[in-house]
This record gives C-alpha cells, structure tokens and sequence, in this order.
C-alpha cells in the first residue's frame, strides 16, 4: 500500500509549493536565455550565419531527446537516501549554472571552431546538464503527493511563478548588457548574475521537497524489464496527448520569445525597451491568469479548461494578422495570447501527473520518471525542430548579421520576420484545440485510482 510521509492525507503546504516552483524558476531563469536571446547573441554579437545556429540547435536536440531516455531510466534506478528523483537536483545544479555561463563564452576565432564551441557548449548546457536537472525535477512532483487536485495545485504554483524567471533573464538582460557596455563580455556577465541566482532557488528545491509517495509491492512486481517499461509507454494513448501538448507549450515560447526581438529591432526599430516591455507584458498576464485558473480547473476540468484558453489564443492571434505594424496591436496581441495560453501552462503537469496514474491502471506498470522523459523528448525536439525552421527561413530570406555594426535588412527577410510571428502561435494554438478536444482523461480519473487503490491494497500495481 502506499504512504505520503510526513504528509500522509497527501496535502503539500503552501512553502514545499513556493519551493518546488522556485526549482522550475530556476530553470527558467537560464533555460527562457537560452530559448530566446541566444539566437540574438550568436547572430548579432557573435556573427554566426542564423542557418548555422539553427542546425547545431536542431541537431542538439535530437541529442537531447536521446538524452532524455537514459536519464529515465537512470533516475528510475537511482535509490539514495533522499529517493529517486530529489538528489539530482542537489547534483545537477552547479554544473548547470556553470555551463549557462559557457554559452556566452565563444571565442572569436575562424566560423568552424565557432560552431564546435557553440555545439559542444549547446549540449553540455541543455543534453546534459539541463536533461540531468530538469527531468528529475519535474518527476518529483508525481513523488510529492498522489492527490490530483493537490497535483493541480502544485502545477498551478509552478507555472505561475516559473514565468518569473523569464522575466528576470529576458526582460533584464538587454538592459543590463547595455549598461555593461554592449558587447560580448557584457552578455557573461549579465549570465553569471543569473547562474547565480539560478542555483540559489535549486538548493532551496532540494531542501524542502521531498519524495513522499510509496508503493509497497509485491517484490517481483518492482523490476521492470526495458522492452515492457517502453511497450507501457508507447501503448498509453495520454502520454502522446501530454507530450504533444507539453511540446506546444514550449514552442510557443520559443517562437514568440525568439522572433519577438527580431520584430522590435527591424520593424519596430528599437532593441533596448521596447522588447523587455512586450515580454514583461506578456508574461506577467501569463502569471496572474495562471493563477486564476485554479478555481476553473477545480469547477470544469483541466482539458476543459485549457480547451476554451486554446480557443482564446488563436482568435487573438487572428486579430493580429490586421495590425501587424502598430505597436498597439502588438501589446494586444501577447496579452491575448498570454491569457489564452494561461489554462494550458496551469494544466500541463498536472495532466502529466494523471496520465503516469492511468499508465499504472492500464499497464501495471508505474513510470513516473520515464513518462516525463518522453514528454520531455516531444518539447526539446519540437523546439530545436521550430528554432531550425525560424532561423532557416530567416537565413532564406537573405537575413544579415549585424555583429559588425549597423546593417539595412532586405525587405524580403523584413517581410519574414512579420510572418513567423503570425502564423507560428496560430499553428500552434491550432494543434493545441485539436489535441485537448480529442483528451478524456478527466472522466475516468476517480474511478481509475478507486481501481489502483484496491490493487495497491493487495500488494499488486
């Protein structure tokens, strides 16, 4: 039968909630540079060609879904004193704010070395220190407590103040790589500041969140041969529906938060306040809408309410093909897309967290770890396969650097960066209703862990 530790009615309070969210701010604080500015940095601080950045990201990241896999298995075979998924995170988290740092420190040498430093940086930075972080961290939380609603709660948490670490990355750096004199060591610096903080917040993650949820079984019930555990994870139709959807949520950032500056610099024509204010904007509407789904997805469900914030999204993003030179219209479009995309972020793992319950009723087999592995697969390759595209066409369109100085961009490559940013969250919003309409995991979820308990009891998964 199972046990919550200290916790045994399965509730979490509110600072084991604030601590395990500060984890994924954390995250955030290094991951939102990554997935936004960077491209920005190799390009117009660097000189790198946008289709060379695109490839090492996209050929990364299918590195990094391999990665993922291992690190599954490797944390469903980690037994210590603190657990399963818990200790990584004291383990992983200086050689993360090390390698954050790293990623800025390209040398200015011939095109060739440049891409193997950004390649190998790249990786160690999201393949292996990240994927060692960050997958651990988000199994954790099905480890914490086995209360859907308490699950909700703690997704709610998380997502609501993760934002906050994109907040201080993104809307912080340009101005303070400004103050620090524009230039490439300006960008170290600025990283080191936010390695710094990011470590910080993981300790403290460690510290209060512990791994309290325990299954007694029988013993030959507790190793599962490798073949079964990936036939378990293929064959539970929800996990695809999470992964799909955990992957839009992180290519929506990744095309609003990387095309976003190109948009403020070539057709707004200012890179210093104008972006940060926009990303300021919408991320700060993300966090309080975030926070004020919990009471809808108590009352109408998770799919139902991520269903109508889908729906939301894409009707904004369609009124932003009228307006796409105001300034105005720009605001209006990333808070509309903020509030839209707010029941989807407030959702996300707590719907991870049902489906490694329903691969247990289905399967017989629980997969905490490997199930967030393979979520994590779908949004590391979505977003390298949309960072490819975006700076591919980009590159296509004749898009100069301008790490030499001021450069007049050809029309043809103005004309795209418009277009990125229309239709990229409109596809995305699009696959986003599709999939939750097609999700029905909600109804069956009392009845299945009714079912799980009575097997638990006798001592069977």
């Amino acid at each position: 039968m199972e046990t919550e530790g200290k916790n045994r009615n399965g509730k979490l309070s509110w600072g084991t909630r604030v601590a395990y969210a500060g984890g994924d701010v954390a995250c955030n604080v290094i991951f939102g540079m990554v997935g936004t500015l960077l491209t920005l940095f190799y390009t117009d601080y660097v000189g790198i060609n946008p289709a060379a950045v695109g490839m090492v990201m996209l050929i990364s990241r299918l590195f990094d879904g391999v990665s993922d896999m291992v690190m599954g298995v490797i944390v469903e075979k980690t037994h210590s004193r603190w657990g399963k998924s818990r200790p990584w995170i004291l383990w992983m988290s200086v050689p993360y704010a090390l390698s954050a740092v790293l990623l800025f420190t390209v040398p200015h040498t011939t095109a060739m070395v440049q891409s193997i430093y950004i390649f190998v940086t790249y990786n160690f930075c999201t393949t292996l220190c990240y994927t060692g972080l960050n997958l651990p961290y988000g199994s954790l939380s099905a480890m914490m407590t086995r209360e859907s609603a308490e699950r909700d709660m703690l997704s709610v948490v998380r997502m609501g103040l993760s934002p906050l670490g994109r907040i201080m990355a993104v809307t912080f750096t340009l101005p303070l790589v400004k103050l620090f004199g524009d230039t490439q060591s300006a960008w170290v610096k600025t990283m080191s500041i936010w390695a710094a903080i990011a470590l910080a917040l993981l300790i403290v993650c460690f510290v209060k969140c512990e791994e309290t949820v325990k299954i007694d079984v029988k013993p030959e019930k507790r190793e599962v041969p490798m073949k079964k555990a990936f036939q378990a994870l293929v064959t539970n139709q929800y996990f695809w529906a999470v992964m799909v959807l955990w992957m839009l949520q992180s290519v929506s950032f990744g095309i609003s938060g990387t095309i976003l500056p190109y948009y403020c610099k070539y057709i707004f024509h200012n890179d210093t306040w104008m972006y940060s204010m926009l990303y300021l904007t919408e991320t700060i509407t993300l966090v309080v809408c975030i926070f004020l789904c919990a009471p809808l997805i108590r009352k109408y469900g998770k799919r139902n309410t991520a269903l109508a914030g889908a729906v939301i999204a894409g009707i904004s993003q369609l009124c932003f093909f009228l307006f796409p030179y105001s300034f105005t219209g720009m605001v209006a479009s990333c808070v509309g897309r903020a509030i839209g995309l707010a029941p989807l972020n407030a959702a996300v793992f707590g719907m991870i967290g049902d489906v490694v319950e329903f691969g247990q009723w289905k399967t017989h087999v629980r997969q905490e770890s490997f199930i967030f592995a393979g979520g994590s697969i779908g949004t590391k390759v979505g977003a390298g396969v949309a960072s490819a595209a975006m700076t591919g066409l980009l590159s296509a369109a004749g898009y100069i650097s301008s790490a030499a100085g001021a450069v007049e961009q050809p029309e043809r490559a103005l004309e795209m960066i418009i277009q990125i940013y229309k239709f990229g969250p409109l596809i995305v919003a699009v696959i986003a209703i599709v999939t939750l309409y097609l999700y029905r995991l909600d109804g069956k979820y009392d009845a299945i862990m009714e079912e799980l308990r009575e097997r638990e009891a006798r001592g069977e998964l």
